[in-house]
């Protein structure tokens, strides 16, 4: 892959960042045109129409869109980005034809190959393995463990990673999630409301939600520790197969800029953290704080045997079982089937170069 030395990409960044910040709010649109620059040649071949479901979660697919990658890599292509609250919403939207490629939960993307769904996809990258970044908040700061929470209400954004991670835990602990606790479905930006208004007493969440939760409460467990526990999960991304099969060279640009946004958060992740906090609306150190609750993997690593070359299809089959046992999906497919839902040509084209 053709780069721009760090220290270049890192000025760049910075520069123009902090031009937008002292001429006021510049739109989406104003950024790309005034910021933009592909970082490698761009491909005006590409003339695919795109719709980019996202998510506000601190990755590369942030960095991605403020900084316009997409458009400056392929000028002649149509891409709007649509913001959704959580997986489950991105593979509703799948289902129903309103994205063609966008940013899910390993849980999510499971049920979206399971049936009863049988969602037409693929899981195509995986923007981040989650560890801290999603954690268990109690609003009462004596409770130490999962157990002192029986009884209590617990609020999580259902058919997404937390979700995943709170009945994994749960069931680890020894409570039954239907019996001991009361679970209910919200949205992150729901939580805030229901914490404050006395309605649920926890919730399993992620930023920026998950740090104003921090202040008050207490940090009982996290996604890191239910992966130490056998139970990773990651956010990726899908693309309906329809898109894929029309637009390979998309994918392959696509991946690209991906893959440049993941670098930049592991080589400065001070710069990174700029173009972050324009989407977020809020301090670059904030998300400096956020990246560590995450881990970032290029297209090469991707592609070893831990990840789209082998492993990633089992945890998947894995989490399928689990979410069955849940009465989260009606079956769970053969392992081959979650294979045949992983398409990582893109990744292993951007990693060998």
């Amino acid at each position: 892959m053709t780069k721009l030395p760090s220290g270049t990409r890192s000025a760049a960044v910075v520069v123009a960042l902090l031009a937008m910040t002292l001429s006021g709010c510049a739109s989406a649109s104003e950024r790309t045109a005034e910021t933009s620059s592909c970082p490698f040649a761009p491909d005006e071949s590409i003339t695919a129409t795109a719709r980019i479901a996202y998510q506000h979660i601190p990755n590369g697919d942030l960095i991605v869109k403020d900084q316009g990658l997409l458009e400056a890599c392929m000028p002649n292509a149509k891409i709007t980005w649509n913001k959704y609250d959580s997986g489950g919403d991105v593979v509703q939207a799948f289902g129903s034809n309103s994205a063609d490629l966008g940013l899910i939960g390993s849980s999510p993307a499971t049920k979206a190959l399971s049936a009863p769904l049988n969602i037409d996809m693929k899981v195509v990258w995986l923007h981040d393995v989650i560890g801290a970044a999603e954690s268990l908040i109690a609003k009462d700061t004596s409770v130490k463990s999962i157990a002192d929470l029986k009884g209590r209400t617990i609020a999580v954004p259902f058919s997404s990673t937390a979700h995943y991670s709170l009945l994994n835990a749960l069931r680890e602990a020894g409570l039954d999630a239907a019996k001991d606790v009361k679970v209910i479905n919200l949205s992150p930006d729901k939580v805030i409301g229901a914490w404050q208004s006395g309605e649920v007493d926890a919730a399993w969440v992620w930023d920026p939600t998950l740090t104003q939760l921090k202040a008050e409460g207490a940090v009982v467990t996290g996604s890191g520790e239910t992966a130490e526990a056998g139970f990773p999960t990651f956010d990726a991304a899908g693309a309906t197969n329809a898109f894929i099969a029309a637009n390979p060279g998309f994918m392959d640009v696509w991946t690209r800029s991906q893959n440049y946004a993941v670098e930049l958060i592991n080589e400065d992740p001070k710069a990174a953290a700029v173009s972050v906090a324009v989407e977020l609306g809020i301090a670059p150190e904030e998300v400096e704080e956020q990246f560590t609750g995450y881990k970032y993997l290029t297209a090469k690593e991707q592609g070893g045997a831990e990840y789209f070359g082998g492993k990633l299809a089992a945890d998947f089959h894995k989490t399928a079982g689990f979410l069955h046992g849940e009465g989260e999906i009606s079956a769970v497919g053969n392992e081959q089937d979650y294979i045949d839902g992983l398409y990582g040509a893109s990744i292993s084209n951007v990693g060998t170069k």
